[in-house]
């Protein structure tokens, strides 16, 4: 009696034993999944602590504040080269990955934000016009500095030569201003950058076409949105922090975002010849029936705009001013998370 109550009591138990393992092991491969993902949240860069210089500058209170956030143990922050080796290879990236990048190699990057990233053990990327450094201008680090960067980890980038707005160039100043500044590199650094910035974040088709024929894996632009490749590695976006956009609740928002994936993108051009331009895109179809899209931009706010099955199409009440002008799409995601797009236009 007592042995087929022993027998019985044991069976009852490894059967409990094996649920219990198997719901274990079913959370584990759940949030495994739901750690992995297809994107990251590039940010970006410019100055340090030099306040005369707002539209480029981000305060040293600003910028430790960004800081004490991304180390606060829901973020992964990683150098942005292997990010975009492991989305080109379709390697999971771990949710909610970021990469730090900075434009231009000004002074205060090395005086004043990589003291700062390196007591956080922040990894960063930056990119680097090589004339200012060539021609010793007093605001920009020196090659001896670069160098310091270098040994220490910090991702070089290429930015061009003389720093031009690319798309008013003819192909052959393009051609010369990408091996020119390669050249410099590989004098200075033993290395020639495969990343690259667009200056001021603009180019047109035939840029992106020089800078792929130049051998570089991928480039990036200003505009904001998540990083996933889905389109290409030529027209990344990155989030431009400053003094006015660089509030703690701003940089929450850009860190905790998920991609708003699109295609058929229309004008496929930055520089756009029809003004206003007549914009458009296709949802992807994880998010198309979705109909809490919305468009803004700076200067018309909250865009016009209309659903055709998973196409939309948004329309502006005037004309775009000349220069730069930006349009942000967002639609709100899962937990709390937003979706973002964003597209920036350029009128000659």
């Amino acid at each position: 009696m007592y042995t087929k109550l022993y027998y019985k009591i044991q069976s009852q138990l490894a059967h409990y034993i094996t649920r219990v393992v198997l719901q274990f092991l079913l959370v584990f491969l759940f949030l495994g999944q739901a750690m992995a993902a297809d994107h990251a949240v590039i940010l970006m860069y410019h100055r340090f602590g030099e306040n005369k210089y707002p539209s480029t500058n981000i305060r040293l209170d600003q910028f430790e504040t960004h800081l004490e956030k991304l180390v606060d143990g829901n973020y992964n922050v990683l150098p942005l080269e292997k990010i975009i080796r492991d989305l080109q290879n379709g390697i999971d990236l771990p949710d909610r990955a970021v990469a730090i990048t900075i434009d231009d190699a000004y002074l205060s990057v090395f005086n004043e934000a990589w003291p700062r990233l390196k007591a956080k053990n922040l990894p960063f990327t930056i990119f680097v016009a090589t004339n200012p450094i060539d021609q010793k201008h007093s605001n920009y680090m020196n090659w001896d500095q670069i160098r310091q960067l270098q040994a220490d980890g910090v991702g070089i980038g290429s930015q061009t030569k003389s720093h031009p707005h690319m798309h008013q160039i003819s192909l052959e100043n393009i051609d010369a201003e990408l091996y020119g500044s390669n050249q410099r590199f590989l004098s200075e650094l033993g290395l020639r950058p495969t990343l690259f910035s667009y200056p001021y974040g603009e180019y047109n088709l035939a840029v992106i076409d020089r800078v792929k024929s130049a051998g570089f894996i991928a480039a990036f632009g200003q505009n904001s949105g998540i990083a996933h490749g889905s389109n290409g590695f030529f027209e990344l976006p990155r989030f431009t922090l400053n003094e006015r956009y660089g509030s703690i609740e701003r940089l929450s928002l850009a860190i905790n975002g998920l991609p708003l994936k699109v295609s058929q993108t229309l004008p496929a051009d930055m520089v756009i010849e029809k003004n206003p331009p007549a914009f458009g895109f296709t949802l992807s179809p994880e998010i198309a029936d979705n109909r809490q899209l919305r468009c803004f931009n700076k200067t018309y706010g909250k865009l016009v705009l209309e659903r055709l099955g998973p196409r939309a199409e948004i329309r502006f009440p005037s004309v775009l001013p000349k220069g730069r002008s930006r349009v942000n799409c967002t639609m709100p995601g899962p937990n709390g998370r937003w979706r973002w797009f964003g597209r920036q236009f350029l009128v000659p």
